[in-house]
């Protein structure tokens, strides 16, 4: 019987019971934050994913406030007039008192009201942050809360960051009746810390928090965040691991982890996804044969293409231990005189003047090459294809004549190269002190010829336009085959997460909420192609020498194993969708709710330590990787890795065995976006169920 590849049941820990309805038609949730309709960082994503869920609960009773850009606005807003009445007087009498205020929709799932608020045109004499949270708290709350109606409405805010954090404080200082909700996605004291190579998770508990951030000038920001966290109805925060850091430095345990997830979409076929990197990756390769151009010696089906990307956070973000890894990597390689190749993307934004020059040469040094050779085919196929029709057989010498040759030794010529391929895609304003090619001339990887691992610099985001790699970040990652994330400081860690739901394995750590997360709902997880590193309780050396080891037994894997790996990854896709995820947000704004209007909303909390359920098991099929053992690791020669096809329905059959009975879930007819949950769970693997009847609450499931 087929395996349903749709959508399937896993379940969440932590969550409590509810019994109580919540009938939202009374209440209205603005939701704020610098980065609605403005591209900054990963609460981008979190908000934008986010939306469609939320409008489904929320309805026309959904509000998104951020500031107006116009340059974000042409491209991503619908302007329209204000549907609320009351909105409509609270916007226009704002607009008249020497505010400007826009209101429309974002153009994306779910197309949610967003409310701008132009803050360069507000704050022409004051900071900006100020005025824009000040203006927050005085235009959503009070007009809703003045307004002259029998029956207001009961009204939850939902601040993101300390951006946004004085809204909040205002609000609770004037005691609007509004329900609060503050969430950190990272601490700024914390991003500080880590980036002054502190040990910082091992120390948390001894900082002097006031003095660290006045001896960093954040005072009075990290004051707003703390403020703002202590105010709050409700206190959240990403990650179990940024949950301890937010207790002691804002000295508030979060009520709730709210974990971050994504808009899985689910392929038809099984194999589908494997076709995607499979071009993907095709296109990867056509940039680097003219990346490579005069120093192609290796065999590209036999290259492995890492990468890691993000804002340029160098220790932060873990580029000074991959790029030690990848130094050790090399001597392994070197060594054992493997056939792989290695090639790491480094795809992080830094400041340049425009394109390297000899990577621009590359690239049209292939396409000439392409040019030649297709002119040439083209002349010997007419004169084979005038040599079949008078009924003879073509003689080879007379196929290509002296001017093809001449084209071809040419096209040859123009390859020779002096000198070695570029490490940086770019010309770097700061070429002397930028960290990752400072490293990189230290540990020696300049992409010689007897250099197994190969360096490619692109410090600028990826884009479909680009003359250069003319993929988008999605296409991008969908031909590399492992992500590497080595971080320090990743409160929670959405690259990794992309990876996952888009089937391609990738290294996380353990200071990472990603990696936390999946730590604890999957059994080993390396074996679904999920490599979590230890950075807290070893040293810098020791973490170093894993990621070589993850690195190096990931090279030996043949291209069944990899195969394999990658379906195995994809099935965790489940684990980070927003259909599961998103109801971690739903018990904050109830509980919210019911701390601001008691007598309107009741909250009974419940100990989740009292949860029972199932983790991710560990496959019982063939191992991923050569170094585990090989008694239940079939051998399978080269020729056989190419022609024997993988069934992935067989090696879903092969896991099943190894997973325990699922206990009887007692379900209740309600919709899980009235906040009702019947029973706490744990993760259970995906495939073991097939969904027959979809709804917008807990899907209606059955084993397989």
């Amino acid at each position: 019987m087929p395996l349903a590849r749709s959508v399937s049941v896993t379940s969440l820990s932590g969550l409590d019971e509810w019994d109580e309805d919540f009938d939202l038609d009374d209440a209205v949730l603005f939701e704020i934050a610098w980065e609605v309709a403005n591209k900054v960082g990963g609460i981008y994503t979190v908000i934008q994913t986010k939306a469609r869920l939320t409008c489904e609960e929320w309805g026309e009773n959904y509000f998104l406030v951020g500031p107006y850009m116009e340059s974000n606005v042409r491209t991503q807003v619908e302007l329209i007039e204000p549907t609320n009445p009351v909105l409509r007087r609270t916007i226009d009498k704002m607009n008249s008192s020497g505010c400007k205020v826009y209101f429309g929709r974002w153009l994306i799932e779910g197309s949610p009201y967003v409310v701008l608020l132009d803050v360069g045109f507000t704050a022409w004499s004051l900071d900006q942050v100020c005025v824009w949270c000040l203006c927050l708290a005085v235009s959503l709350a009070r007009p809703f809360y003045a307004a002259q109606c029998e029956d207001p409405p009961h009204i939850l805010a939902h601040f993101h960051e300390w951006l946004a954090g004085l809204g909040l404080v205002l609000c609770r200082q004037r005691q609007l009746p509004v329900a609060t909700i503050f969430t950190t996605h990272a601490t700024l004291l914390g991003r500080y810390l880590c980036a002054g190579n502190v040990d910082f998770y091992n120390n948390l508990a001894e900082f002097n928090v006031d003095k660290e951030a006045g001896d960093r000038q954040i005072y009075h920001r990290y004051c707003l965040e703390r403020a703002a966290a202590r105010c709050a109805h409700v206190f959240t925060t990403v990650s179990q691991i940024t949950a301890i850091e937010a207790e002691h430095l804002l000295k508030r345990k979060p009520d709730i982890v709210t974990p971050n997830g994504l808009n899985v979409k689910k392929f038809s076929a099984m194999h589908e996804f494997q076709n995607l990197h499979a071009q993907s990756k095709s296109r990867i390769q056509e940039f680097i044969r003219g990346h490579f151009y005069g120093h192609l010696d290796f065999n590209l089906d036999k290259t492995v293409f890492l990468f890691i990307a993000g804002r340029y956070e160098f220790s932060n973000k873990g580029a000074d231990l991959f790029l030690e890894a990848l130094a050790r990597l090399n001597y392994l390689l070197r060594v054992n005189h493997s056939e792989t190749t290695v090639i790491a993307f480094f795809i992080m934004p830094a400041r340049t003047n425009n394109f390297n020059v000899e990577t621009l040469k590359g690239q049209a040094v292939r396409k000439q090459l392409w040019d030649t050779a297709q002119t040439v085919k083209e002349r010997f196929g007419k004169k084979l294809y005038e040599s079949l029709l008078v009924g003879q057989l073509p003689e080879v010498s007379k196929m290509l004549d002296k001017e093809d040759f001449t084209m071809m030794k040419r096209a040859i010529f123009a390859t020779q190269r002096q000198c070695l391929p570029p490490i940086c895609t770019h010309n770097m304003l700061e070429d002397s002190s930028d960290p990752i090619l400072t490293c990189i001339r230290r540990i020696g990887l300049f992409n010689s010829s007897q250099d197994r691992v190969k360096v490619i610099f692109h410090p600028e985001f990826l884009s479909s336009t680009s003359p250069l790699l003319p993929m988008d970040y999605e296409e991008f990652v969908r031909g590399c085959h492992l992500g590497v994330f080595p971080s320090y400081y990743e409160p929670w860690g959405y690259t990794p997460a992309e990876c996952t739901v888009m089937g391609i394995p990738s290294v996380s750590t353990n200071l990472s909420g990603f990696g936390c997360f999946m730590e604890e709902h999957i059994a080993d997880p390396s074996s679904y192609g999920i490599y979590i590193l230890d950075r807290r309780y070893r040293s810098v050396d020791e973490s170093c020498n894993q990621l070589t080891s993850f690195l190096f037994q990931f090279c030996q894997q043949s291209r069944r194993q990899r195969i394999i790996q990658r379906n195995r990854t994809e099935r965790l896709s489940d684990l980070l969708d927003w259909r599961y995820l998103g109801r971690y947000y739903v018990s904050a704004r109830h509980m919210a709710l019911s701390k601001a209007f008691p007598d309107t909303y009741v909250y009974e909390p419940h100990d989740p330590t009292s949860t029972s359920g199932f983790r991710y098991p560990r496959p019982a099929s063939v191992p991923p990787s050569p170094a585990h053992s090989l008694h239940s690791s079939p051998h399978h020669s080269e020729a056989e890795d190419e022609d024997e096809r993988y069934d992935e329905e067989l090696e879903a059959e092969k896991d099943r065995v190894n997973i325990r009975q699922p206990f009887s879930l007692p379900l209740k007819n309600k919709s899980l976006w009235h906040g009702e949950y019947t029973v706490q769970y744990r993760y259970i693997h995906p495939v073991f169920f097939h969904v027959f009847k979809p709804c917008p609450s807990f899907m209606a499931v059955r084993a397989i």
